[in-house]
């Protein structure tokens, strides 16, 4: 199977992207030019977030590189990340990256997470970003930092890069089949009690943050994780499933607590707008050593679906009667300060979450033009925005826009679709670009733009750093760069073996 969409490298001005688009079906505003501050960029405009002014519009989405200490310390690879965050020139640092609040939420056995031992490493990791900030920069007191609490639910990994030791809200009939959980196996459901204990443990990991110097937390909502499965826990009985009002409780209690014990600082929450069943590679469209193209997987037996934002009857089809439920809900009696969109899980619809040319090594090939699935977020951000004004919003699936990402941000902030332009991979591979579009209105290394060539997911899910190998010499240099060409050489010919058998 050969993937025939254009790249959006192949495209010489915004106007050929246009017309692409308009092929596809789709429109997006997009300006001729890159605007410096001086001229006028929508995208250098300061935004009001709660008490706090934010410098411009650019926002850094949390990246984690699987690369801290088993016992949940930064390592030189993770300062090195958030000293690169500090001179991207973006003014708001959504969270770093994620957060676990108790051991056995991480993701992963290096992921960061909260033990008293552990807060005065962080307190350097936080002062590292701001320092290469005023350094860079001049000033800080427009920068808005947060930090990214989380626990990571049915996809924990604590102790093994290989080994899930979930821990779930409820038994899902489509994702515990997936990722091998057994239906009558309730040692994995957290109990009530179990709940309460996390909940405190959130509260306990944003006092460090506020004492460390973070403004914000996010008490994350998206890609599958913990608090996003409670969103979708309809059939879970008991005072966190069933009704909205339970399903939003460990959100709520979450909100509470931290308003309690942490005056001042502000809430914010990365949600999955909308999620989809689990897709897989089409067995029958396989060739040399790629996997076929994303197609879903069955679900019809498990209607109603239990998913948050799309129809529950028929759940390939976006819902967000719910998501603006929940976003009034935020802004109205929980006051929270902003908003972070996403949309589905990279562990189970990752052309959904976040669309790219080149897959990882073992993911399935797009079922879509990617270019349709980023603009169907930054569509239903508009949409979202609209319904709940006057709370500030970040969008997401911009990367994939490549040189075409402050044409896109500068005019859907101008028109009002969104307050801030969030960007992820791309910061791993160019983390200036902010900062050289606002001062001189160019891309002053467009080398370094990232191609979603997606080495910054292969390499973790090979239990290696993750980083961009491709373009950032630091780590193209590196030996684990030898490991990841070795381990995708490998699975290149496994992959020969089964679509040729």
């Amino acid at each position: 199977m050969s993937v025939s969409y254009k790249r959006i490298g192949s495209f010489k001005n915004p106007q050929a992207l246009k017309e692409h688009l308009g092929e596809l079906g789709l429109e997006l505003p997009m300006d001729e030019n890159i605007l410096s501050a001086a001229q006028g960029s929508p995208l250098a405009q300061p935004c009001q977030v709660g008490s706090f002014t934010v410098g411009n519009r650019w926002c850094i989405h949390p990246m984690e590189g699987w690369d801290g200490t088993t016992d949940g310390k930064p390592t030189d690879y993770t300062y090195r990340r958030w000293e690169r965050f500090g001179i991207s020139g973006a003014k708001l640092i959504w969270g770093g990256e994620a957060f676990a609040v108790q051991p056995d939420g991480r993701a992963n056995p290096n992921q960061l997470y909260y033990r008293p031992e552990n807060v005065p490493y962080m307190r350097k990791l936080y002062q590292t970003l701001v320092d290469a900030h005023q350094k860079r920069f001049g000033r800080t007191d427009d920068l808005l930092v947060g930090l990214q609490l989380t626990h990571s639910g049915r996809f924990c990994r604590p102790h093994d890069k290989k080994k899930l030791e979930p821990r779930i809200v409820y038994h899902h009939p489509v994702l515990d089949k997936k990722f091998n959980i057994q239906p009558d196996d309730d040692s994995v459901v957290l109990t009530d009690d179990e709940i309460r204990s996390l909940i405190a443990n959130y509260i306990v990991a944003a006092k460090m943050a506020q004492e460390i110097g973070f403004k914000f937390v996010d008490v994350k909502h998206c890609h599958g994780y913990l608090g996003h499965e409670f969103l979708s826990a309809y059939t879970r009985p008991g005072p966190y499933g069933g009704s909205f009002e339970n399903r939003t409780r460990f959100l709520r209690e979450i909100c509470e607590g931290i308003r309690r014990e942490c005056p001042g600082l502000m809430i914010g929450v990365r949600l999955s707008m909308f999620d989809r069943p689990p897709y897989h590679p089409d067995p029958t469209q396989g060739s040399g050593d790629k996997l076929g193209p994303g197609i879903p997987d069955e679900h019809k037996h498990a209607l109603p679906y239990s998913g948050f934002g799309c129809d529950r009857q028929d759940p390939l089809q976006p819902d967000l009667t719910e998501t603006v439920q929940l976003l009034k809900l935020m802004r109205d009696e929980l006051k929270i300060e902003l908003v972070n969109f996403s949309a589905g899980s990279p562990y189970y619809n990752p052309h959904i979450q976040r669309p790219a040319f080149f897959p990882p090594s073992d993911g399935y090939q797009p079922p879509e033009d990617p270019a349709v699935g980023c603009v169907r977020q930054i569509e239903f951000a508009r949409r979202l925005k609209e319904a709940v004004p006057g709370l500030p919003m970040v969008g997401s699936a911009y990367t994939y826009f490549q040189e075409f990402v402050p044409n896109i941000g500068q005019a859907v902030v101008r028109n009002e679709w969104i307050d801030f332009i969030g960007l992820g991979r791309m910061v791993l591979s160019y983390p200036d670009l902010p900062a050289d579009c606002i001062e001189a209105g160019q891309f002053r290394q467009p080398k370094l733009i990232c191609r979603t060539f997606s080495d910054c997911t292969t390499a973790p899910r090979n239990g290696i750093l993750s980083g961009c190998y491709p373009l950032d010499d630091f780590y193209k240099d590196s030996a684990e760069f030898e490991q990841l060409k070795e381990a995708k050489k490998a699975l290149r010919e496994r992959l020969k073996v089964i679509n040729q058998g």
